[in-house]
Protein backbone atom coordinates (compact mmCIF):
# COMPACT_ATOMS: atom_id res chain seq x y z
CA UNK A 1 0.00 0.00 0.00
CA UNK A 2 1.38 3.45 -1.01
CA UNK A 3 0.96 6.05 1.77
CA UNK A 4 2.38 6.83 5.37
CA UNK A 5 5.23 5.10 7.09
CA UNK A 6 3.77 2.02 9.66
CA UNK A 7 3.26 3.94 12.18
CA UNK A 8 0.90 6.04 10.90
CA UNK A 9 -1.05 3.41 8.14
CA UNK A 10 -3.69 2.47 10.35
CA UNK A 11 -4.64 6.04 11.57
CA UNK A 12 -4.83 7.07 7.56
CA UNK A 13 -6.67 4.61 6.54
CA UNK A 14 -10.62 4.31 7.28
CA UNK A 15 -10.62 6.85 10.34
CA UNK A 16 -10.78 3.91 13.05
CA UNK A 17 -10.19 4.46 16.60
CA UNK A 18 -6.61 3.36 17.36
CA UNK A 19 -7.99 2.12 20.45
CA UNK A 20 -10.55 1.19 22.62
CA UNK A 21 -12.47 3.57 24.00
CA UNK A 22 -12.50 2.84 28.09
CA UNK A 23 -14.71 4.72 30.86
CA UNK A 24 -12.40 4.79 33.76
CA UNK A 25 -12.04 6.52 37.05
CA UNK A 26 -9.43 9.51 36.73
CA UNK A 27 -6.87 9.32 39.43
CA UNK A 28 -5.54 12.47 40.50
CA UNK A 29 -2.21 13.68 40.14
CA UNK A 30 0.23 16.01 41.93
CA UNK A 31 0.28 19.60 39.71
CA UNK A 32 3.23 19.80 37.80
CA UNK A 33 5.01 23.39 37.19
CA UNK A 34 4.80 23.36 33.57
CA UNK A 35 5.64 26.99 33.50
CA UNK A 36 7.36 28.01 30.15
CA UNK A 37 10.99 28.34 30.06
CA UNK A 38 13.15 31.24 30.38
CA UNK A 39 14.15 33.09 27.46
CA UNK A 40 10.73 32.11 25.29
CA UNK A 41 11.62 28.72 24.59
CA UNK A 42 9.35 25.65 25.08
CA UNK A 43 8.69 24.69 28.52
CA UNK A 44 9.99 20.53 28.45
CA UNK A 45 7.12 18.41 29.72
CA UNK A 46 7.46 17.19 33.45
CA UNK A 47 5.33 14.59 34.08
CA UNK A 48 4.12 14.38 37.52
CA UNK A 49 4.63 12.21 40.46
CA UNK A 50 2.05 9.19 39.88
CA UNK A 51 1.57 9.31 36.29
CA UNK A 52 1.90 5.74 35.72
CA UNK A 53 -1.40 4.97 37.47
CA UNK A 54 -3.22 7.82 36.10
CA UNK A 55 -6.05 5.95 33.89
CA UNK A 56 -8.78 7.36 31.76
CA UNK A 57 -9.67 8.22 28.31
CA UNK A 58 -9.10 10.98 25.91
CA UNK A 59 -11.48 11.00 22.71
CA UNK A 60 -9.68 12.94 19.81
CA UNK A 61 -11.46 13.30 15.90
CA UNK A 62 -11.26 15.96 12.70
CA UNK A 63 -8.40 16.27 10.21
CA UNK A 64 -6.45 13.99 8.21
CA UNK A 65 -3.91 16.32 7.85
CA UNK A 66 -3.50 16.93 12.15
CA UNK A 67 -4.17 13.44 12.72
CA UNK A 68 -1.02 11.80 12.39
CA UNK A 69 0.74 14.65 14.61
CA UNK A 70 -1.83 13.37 17.24
CA UNK A 71 -1.47 10.03 16.82
CA UNK A 72 2.38 10.18 16.78
CA UNK A 73 1.40 12.35 20.44
CA UNK A 74 -0.81 9.51 21.42
CA UNK A 75 1.90 7.05 20.69
CA UNK A 76 4.49 8.51 22.97
CA UNK A 77 1.92 9.34 25.27
CA UNK A 78 1.69 5.81 26.16
CA UNK A 79 5.08 5.54 27.12
CA UNK A 80 4.70 8.05 30.41
CA UNK A 81 0.90 7.19 30.98
CA UNK A 82 -0.12 3.47 29.92
CA UNK A 83 -2.94 3.57 31.56
CA UNK A 84 -4.61 6.26 29.55
CA UNK A 85 -6.79 5.62 26.28
CA UNK A 86 -5.82 8.14 23.54
CA UNK A 87 -7.73 7.35 20.59
CA UNK A 88 -7.66 8.96 17.54
CA UNK A 89 -10.51 8.91 14.69
CA UNK A 90 -10.29 10.92 11.20
CA UNK A 91 -13.67 12.69 9.53
CA UNK A 92 -12.07 15.97 8.53
CA UNK A 93 -11.94 19.03 10.02
CA UNK A 94 -15.74 19.58 9.71
CA UNK A 95 -16.84 15.98 10.62
CA UNK A 96 -14.73 16.72 13.92
CA UNK A 97 -16.42 19.95 14.81
CA UNK A 98 -20.03 18.31 14.37
CA UNK A 99 -18.82 16.21 16.87
CA UNK A 100 -16.67 18.42 19.16
CA UNK A 101 -19.54 20.77 19.18
CA UNK A 102 -22.23 18.45 20.52
CA UNK A 103 -19.58 17.38 23.38
CA UNK A 104 -18.93 13.86 21.84
CA UNK A 105 -14.78 14.27 21.85
CA UNK A 106 -12.49 16.11 24.11
CA UNK A 107 -10.12 17.56 21.19
CA UNK A 108 -10.96 18.89 17.47
CA UNK A 109 -7.83 18.22 15.31
CA UNK A 110 -8.76 21.49 12.79
CA UNK A 111 -6.01 22.27 9.57
CA UNK A 112 -8.45 25.54 9.42
CA UNK A 113 -9.50 27.76 12.33
CA UNK A 114 -13.10 26.92 13.30
CA UNK A 115 -15.97 28.79 11.64
CA UNK A 116 -18.78 30.86 12.78
CA UNK A 117 -21.46 28.56 11.97
CA UNK A 118 -19.63 25.82 14.12
CA UNK A 119 -18.40 28.08 17.15
CA UNK A 120 -22.48 28.92 17.12
CA UNK A 121 -22.88 24.87 16.77
CA UNK A 122 -20.59 25.01 19.92
CA UNK A 123 -22.40 27.63 21.83
CA UNK A 124 -26.01 26.35 21.43
CA UNK A 125 -24.57 23.13 23.03
CA UNK A 126 -22.97 24.62 25.87
CA UNK A 127 -19.14 23.63 24.48
CA UNK A 128 -16.55 25.84 25.47
CA UNK A 129 -12.94 25.79 23.97
CA UNK A 130 -9.86 26.22 23.63
CA UNK A 131 -7.83 27.11 20.42
CA UNK A 132 -3.97 25.79 20.31
CA UNK A 133 -1.83 26.07 17.35
CA UNK A 134 -0.01 23.25 17.29
CA UNK A 135 2.44 23.20 13.79
CA UNK A 136 2.40 24.73 9.88
CA UNK A 137 1.66 22.77 7.17
CA UNK A 138 2.42 23.60 3.17
CA UNK A 139 -0.54 22.42 1.13
CA UNK A 140 1.23 20.29 -2.01
CA UNK A 141 -0.23 20.01 -5.57
CA UNK A 142 1.28 16.62 -7.10
CA UNK A 143 1.54 14.47 -10.00
CA UNK A 144 2.40 10.98 -11.48
CA UNK A 145 6.04 10.70 -11.88
CA UNK A 146 5.37 10.21 -14.99
CA UNK A 147 4.48 13.53 -16.28
CA UNK A 148 7.29 15.24 -17.32
CA UNK A 149 5.90 18.62 -18.44
CA UNK A 150 4.35 20.04 -15.34
CA UNK A 151 6.67 21.06 -12.73
CA UNK A 152 5.38 24.44 -11.88
CA UNK A 153 1.71 25.76 -11.62
CA UNK A 154 1.01 29.42 -10.67
CA UNK A 155 -1.99 29.70 -8.04
CA UNK A 156 -3.93 31.32 -10.66
CA UNK A 157 -3.77 28.64 -12.91
CA UNK A 158 -5.19 26.46 -10.13
CA UNK A 159 -7.42 27.76 -9.04
CA UNK A 160 -8.96 28.41 -12.85
CA UNK A 161 -8.55 24.28 -12.96
CA UNK A 162 -10.53 23.88 -9.81
CA UNK A 163 -13.18 26.49 -9.67
CA UNK A 164 -16.77 25.79 -10.05
CA UNK A 165 -17.94 25.40 -13.78
CA UNK A 166 -14.32 25.36 -15.13
CA UNK A 167 -13.74 24.10 -18.15
CA UNK A 168 -10.85 23.34 -17.98
CA UNK A 169 -10.56 19.56 -18.71
CA UNK A 170 -7.17 18.50 -20.38
CA UNK A 171 -3.47 19.78 -20.09
CA UNK A 172 -3.35 21.78 -22.73
CA UNK A 173 -5.86 24.18 -21.25
CA UNK A 174 -3.54 24.69 -18.72
CA UNK A 175 -0.55 25.15 -20.73
CA UNK A 176 -0.66 25.28 -24.31
CA UNK A 177 2.59 23.43 -24.34
CA UNK A 178 0.80 20.88 -22.22
CA UNK A 179 -0.18 17.61 -24.19
CA UNK A 180 -4.07 17.18 -24.95
CA UNK A 181 -4.14 14.54 -22.10
CA UNK A 182 -7.65 14.39 -20.08
CA UNK A 183 -6.59 15.56 -16.25
CA UNK A 184 -7.78 13.26 -13.38
CA UNK A 185 -8.36 15.50 -10.49
CA UNK A 186 -7.47 14.30 -6.88
CA UNK A 187 -8.47 16.26 -4.01
CA UNK A 188 -10.01 15.81 -0.22
CA UNK A 189 -13.64 15.80 0.34
CA UNK A 190 -15.88 18.74 1.93
CA UNK A 191 -15.58 17.55 5.80
CA UNK A 192 -11.80 18.54 5.03
CA UNK A 193 -10.51 21.33 6.86
CA UNK A 194 -7.67 21.04 3.46
CA UNK A 195 -10.53 21.38 1.50
CA UNK A 196 -11.88 24.28 2.91
CA UNK A 197 -8.50 25.84 2.91
CA UNK A 198 -8.19 25.32 -1.18
CA UNK A 199 -11.59 26.69 -1.43
CA UNK A 200 -10.93 30.21 0.08
CA UNK A 201 -7.67 30.24 -2.03
CA UNK A 202 -9.21 29.78 -5.06
CA UNK A 203 -12.13 31.84 -4.42
CA UNK A 204 -10.05 34.62 -3.39
CA UNK A 205 -7.82 34.28 -6.42
CA UNK A 206 -10.61 34.04 -8.87
CA UNK A 207 -12.69 36.80 -6.61
CA UNK A 208 -15.58 34.37 -6.47
CA UNK A 209 -17.28 32.43 -3.50
CA UNK A 210 -18.44 29.88 -5.25
CA UNK A 211 -16.13 26.93 -3.95
CA UNK A 212 -14.24 24.57 -6.37
CA UNK A 213 -15.67 21.85 -8.64
CA UNK A 214 -17.40 18.85 -7.93
CA UNK A 215 -15.81 16.31 -10.53
CA UNK A 216 -13.02 14.99 -9.15
CA UNK A 217 -12.35 11.99 -6.84
CA UNK A 218 -12.80 12.94 -3.64
CA UNK A 219 -11.90 11.42 -0.10
CA UNK A 220 -11.16 12.00 3.84
CA UNK A 221 -8.52 9.65 3.31
CA UNK A 222 -5.41 11.14 2.07
CA UNK A 223 -3.89 7.80 1.61
CA UNK A 224 -6.60 7.39 -1.33
CA UNK A 225 -5.78 10.43 -3.17
CA UNK A 226 -2.06 9.17 -3.20
CA UNK A 227 -2.61 6.17 -4.40
CA UNK A 228 -5.05 7.67 -7.31
CA UNK A 229 -2.20 9.85 -8.22
CA UNK A 230 0.28 7.43 -8.11
CA UNK A 231 -1.79 5.37 -10.47
CA UNK A 232 -2.97 8.04 -12.71
CA UNK A 233 -0.30 9.69 -15.31
CA UNK A 234 -2.23 12.07 -15.69
CA UNK A 235 -3.65 13.01 -12.21
CA UNK A 236 -2.78 16.45 -10.43
CA UNK A 237 -4.43 16.09 -6.78
CA UNK A 238 -3.43 17.81 -3.49
CA UNK A 239 -3.22 17.36 -0.33
CA UNK A 240 -0.95 18.30 3.43
CA UNK A 241 2.71 18.02 2.69
CA UNK A 242 3.25 15.22 5.24
CA UNK A 243 1.43 13.20 2.96
CA UNK A 244 3.79 13.72 0.15
CA UNK A 245 7.24 13.48 1.87
CA UNK A 246 5.96 10.26 3.34
CA UNK A 247 5.62 8.93 -0.58
CA UNK A 248 8.03 10.96 -2.62
CA UNK A 249 9.21 7.62 -4.97
CA UNK A 250 5.50 7.39 -5.90
CA UNK A 251 4.81 11.23 -6.11
CA UNK A 252 5.97 14.68 -7.94
CA UNK A 253 5.66 18.05 -5.97
CA UNK A 254 4.82 21.13 -8.11
CA UNK A 255 6.62 24.22 -7.65
CA UNK A 256 3.67 27.20 -6.78
CA UNK A 257 4.48 30.31 -8.02
CA UNK A 258 2.21 32.87 -6.20
CA UNK A 259 3.44 35.64 -7.62
CA UNK A 260 7.44 35.87 -6.59
CA UNK A 261 8.32 33.08 -8.82
CA UNK A 262 8.25 29.12 -8.51
CA UNK A 263 8.69 28.03 -4.82
CA UNK A 264 8.57 24.37 -4.03
CA UNK A 265 7.61 23.21 -0.78
CA UNK A 266 10.32 22.97 1.57
CA UNK A 267 10.63 23.01 5.49
CA UNK A 268 12.55 26.27 4.86
CA UNK A 269 10.30 27.11 2.25
CA UNK A 270 7.32 26.81 4.39
CA UNK A 271 8.60 27.92 7.59
CA UNK A 272 10.02 31.82 6.41
CA UNK A 273 6.79 31.86 4.29
CA UNK A 274 8.02 31.89 0.54
CA UNK A 275 5.78 29.44 -0.07
CA UNK A 276 3.11 30.51 -0.88
CA UNK A 277 0.22 27.82 0.35
CA UNK A 278 1.34 27.77 4.25
CA UNK A 279 -0.84 27.46 6.90
CA UNK A 280 -1.56 26.88 10.15
CA UNK A 281 -2.40 23.30 12.27
CA UNK A 282 -4.53 23.47 15.46
CA UNK A 283 -5.95 21.20 18.27
CA UNK A 284 -9.38 22.52 19.87
CA UNK A 285 -9.75 21.50 23.18
CA UNK A 286 -13.02 21.32 25.09
CA UNK A 287 -12.66 23.48 28.32
CA UNK A 288 -14.85 21.02 30.03
CA UNK A 289 -12.24 18.06 29.47
CA UNK A 290 -9.69 20.31 31.31
CA UNK A 291 -10.98 19.97 34.46
CA UNK A 292 -10.07 15.93 33.96
CA UNK A 293 -6.39 14.90 34.91
CA UNK A 294 -6.12 12.81 31.80
CA UNK A 295 -7.02 14.94 29.14
CA UNK A 296 -4.64 17.50 31.09
CA UNK A 297 -1.45 15.78 30.86
CA UNK A 298 -2.30 14.67 27.69
CA UNK A 299 -2.71 18.59 25.82
CA UNK A 300 0.47 19.34 28.21
CA UNK A 301 2.60 16.61 26.79
CA UNK A 302 1.36 17.62 23.51
CA UNK A 303 2.44 21.34 23.44
CA UNK A 304 5.86 20.71 25.17
CA UNK A 305 6.26 17.81 22.55
CA UNK A 306 4.93 19.48 19.22
CA UNK A 307 7.92 20.95 18.06
CA UNK A 308 9.80 17.56 17.95
CA UNK A 309 6.97 15.23 16.84
CA UNK A 310 5.86 17.43 13.95
CA UNK A 311 8.86 17.61 12.59
CA UNK A 312 8.93 13.55 12.41
CA UNK A 313 5.62 13.25 11.29
CA UNK A 314 6.73 15.47 8.49
CA UNK A 315 5.17 18.91 9.33
CA UNK A 316 6.86 22.09 10.70
CA UNK A 317 6.94 23.85 13.61
CA UNK A 318 4.83 26.46 14.71
CA UNK A 319 5.94 29.72 15.85
CA UNK A 320 7.95 29.23 18.98
CA UNK A 321 6.19 32.58 20.54
CA UNK A 322 2.99 31.05 19.62
CA UNK A 323 3.85 27.94 21.35
CA UNK A 324 4.78 29.86 24.46
CA UNK A 325 2.11 32.25 24.04
CA UNK A 326 -0.41 28.43 24.54
CA UNK A 327 1.61 26.99 26.81
CA UNK A 328 0.83 29.94 29.20
CA UNK A 329 -2.55 29.99 28.31
CA UNK A 330 -3.16 26.16 28.69
CA UNK A 331 -1.58 26.34 32.28
CA UNK A 332 -3.88 29.40 33.16
CA UNK A 333 -6.89 27.46 31.70
CA UNK A 334 -6.21 24.15 33.85
CA UNK A 335 -5.90 26.25 37.13
CA UNK A 336 -9.37 29.08 36.31
CA UNK A 337 -7.56 31.69 35.51
CA UNK A 338 -7.72 32.10 32.01
CA UNK A 339 -11.62 32.12 30.02
CA UNK A 340 -12.26 29.87 27.05
CA UNK A 341 -11.34 31.67 23.41
CA UNK A 342 -14.97 30.71 22.52
CA UNK A 343 -15.84 33.50 25.48
CA UNK A 344 -13.35 35.99 23.67
CA UNK A 345 -14.42 38.18 20.47
CA UNK A 346 -13.10 35.95 17.31
CA UNK A 347 -10.25 33.27 18.06
CA UNK A 348 -6.53 33.84 18.78
CA UNK A 349 -3.80 34.98 15.82
CA UNK A 350 -2.73 32.10 13.81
Amino acid sequence: MIGLSDRFKTLATGGVALAMLATVAVAPVAAQDASPAAGGEVAPYQAPDGIESLSGSVAIDGSSTVGPISEAVAEEFRSVAPEVDAIVNISGTGGGFERFCTGETDINDASRAIVPDEVATCEENGVEWYELRIATDGLAHVVNPENDFADCLTVEQLAEVWQVNSEITTWDQVDADFPAETIGLYGPDPDSGTYDYWVEIVDETTGTESGIRADYTASVDDNVLVEGVAGDPNALGYFGYAYYEQNQDSLSVLGIDGGDGCVEPSSETVQDGTYPLARPLFIYVKAESLQDPAVQEFVQFYIANAPELVADVGYFQAPTERLVEDQEKLDAAISGDEQPDSQATGTPEA
